[in-house]
């Protein structure tokens, strides 16, 4: 399972390698977007693009409200492993990874 991670394009770093800053969340990473780039849609116009990213590739263009709506679910999503994380730490609870009772 390939899990994509929105991201708004913020910097055209290099044309020749396809590279451009993407901003995560706050996070700063570049990425090659050769995958988005298309003679409809040229490198040049790729500032402010929302894309999914993975493994440092824009793999699609996507909307803002795609974007947040995605981004919305993967903050759920770490809520929940935050809350499963801390049920896991209290004392006597059955771990079936290592099939056995912690006291």
């Amino acid at each position: 399972m390939c899990l994509g991670i929105p991201g708004c394009i913020i910097r055209l770093d290099d044309a020749d390698l396809m590279a451009a800053t993407v901003d995560i969340c706050g996070v700063r990473r570049q990425i090659n977007i050769s995958c988005i780039v298309d003679d409809d849609h040229p490198f040049e116009s790729c500032i402010g693009d929302w894309v999914l990213v993975h493994v440092g590739f824009a793999m699609s263009r996507i909307d803002a409200e795609e974007a947040a709506a995605t981004l919305k679910v993967l903050r759920e999503l770490g809520e929940a492993q935050a809350e499963l994380e801390s049920m896991s730490a209290s004392a006597g609870e059955f771990s079936p990874a290592k099939e056995e009772y912690r006291s």
